[in-house]
């Protein structure tokens, strides 16, 4: 019997990239920001005029990496240094684990339904620009109550 989840959509994604944008404007860093949604896939991308072509693949990755371990990237730093329980993990999936910060899963009602990664800064102004996208739906990073009803601003899928 299929399953049916909760996970962002584009009009989601497009508010989070805008606020997202806004603040990187306010940091003056033309920035990479990538949204996925609850599977990990990409739903949208924004490469500011001038932002960094290396850290095209690192804001998409860290979006990835956030969802697929369900963890901010700036924890998953913390658990993969030596002698740490993830040592390593950056290893990982072909190599595409990024373990610093700017990735942060979103979450509504407890359940992850995607992701954003944000790359161009320091790792402080990356996260910064990621909860700022956040934020956008009326959310904190990794919060777990939703004051809107289910379906709004995420769709239901079946898998």
């Amino acid at each position: 019997m299929p399953r049916s989840y909760d996970s962002l959509t584009l009009e989601d994604a497009k508010r989070m990239l805008a606020a997202a944008e806004a603040r990187a404007a306010s940091l003056g860093i033309a920035y990479n920001i990538a949204v996925v949604d609850a599977g990990g896939h990409l739903v949208a991308f924004v490469r500011q005029d001038d932002a960094l072509i290396g850290s095209i693949d690192l804001a998409i990755d860290k979006a990835v990496t956030a969802r697929i371990f369900d963890k901010t990237t700036s924890d998953l730093a913390g658990l993969a240094q030596s002698g740490k329980p993830l040592f390593g993990i950056q290893e990982s999936n072909a190599g595409k684990v990024v373990i610093f910060g700017g990735g942060i899963p979103v979450m509504f009602d407890g359940r992850i339904v995607g992701a954003v990664g944000a790359s161009a800064g320091t790792v402080e102004q990356d996260i910064a620009v990621a909860e700022a996208a956040i934020a956008a739906l009326g959310r904190l990073p990794q919060s777990s109550s939703r004051s809107r009803s289910s379906q709004e601003g995420s769709k239901r899928s079946t898998q």
